[in-house]
């Protein structure tokens, strides 16, 4: 059964071969298969997981060539480069026209708690509405520190605190 999720990530796939195409580079079956790998992706990937989900169905380009093909899906305005979450690599997802999304992000260990849409999209499309804009699709991002990391915070405090006594 095809998704939604396939049929932009078809869609946005066959933009970037048309993209290729009108710059003369070559759409080869490397570029091609990472860009359906990045484009289909169902949450930010870095250089390495697209090798990863590569090598899973055979032999897989180098991070050098993941690297170069994902900055021509940016150039192309098919992708964007997430905020740096002190990870020590970059993430990138896909730009698809009909995805909104809300996401808690932690910005101590880059982990992401995403929202369901049903609890922001209607006051994204009330605010919209309220300012006679016609949305397409919304991204909140809401930076903050998880429970886990908290707790390890709050954790090592106290056993500063009990040192010092």
């Amino acid at each position: 059964m095809t998704t939604g999720l396939d049929l932009a990530r078809d869609e946005s796939v066959e933009r970037f071969r048309d993209w290729l195409k009108a710059r003369q580079f070559p759409a080869t079956p490397q570029r091609m298969a990472i860009a359906a790998v990045v484009l289909g992706a169902e949450r930010p990937l870095s250089a390495e997981d697209v090798v990863d989900r590569l090598c899973k169905k055979g032999p897989a380009p180098g991070t050098a060539t993941v690297y170069r093909t994902i900055d021509s899906l940016i150039a192309c305005g098919l992708v964007t480069e997430l905020e740096d979450r002190r990870e020590g690599f970059r993430r990138f997802q896909p730009m698809r026209d009909d995805v909104s999304s809300s996401e808690l992000l932690c910005t101590a260990c880059g982990g992401v708690a995403r929202v369901p849409d049903d609890v922001v999209g209607p006051r994204a499309g009330a605010l919209a509405h309220a300012n006679d804009f016609v949305p397409v699709r919304h991204r909140l991002v809401v930076y903050g520190m998880c429970a886990a990391c908290r707790a390890e915070k709050d954790g090592r405090a106290h056993d500063l605190t009990s040192e010092a006594r």
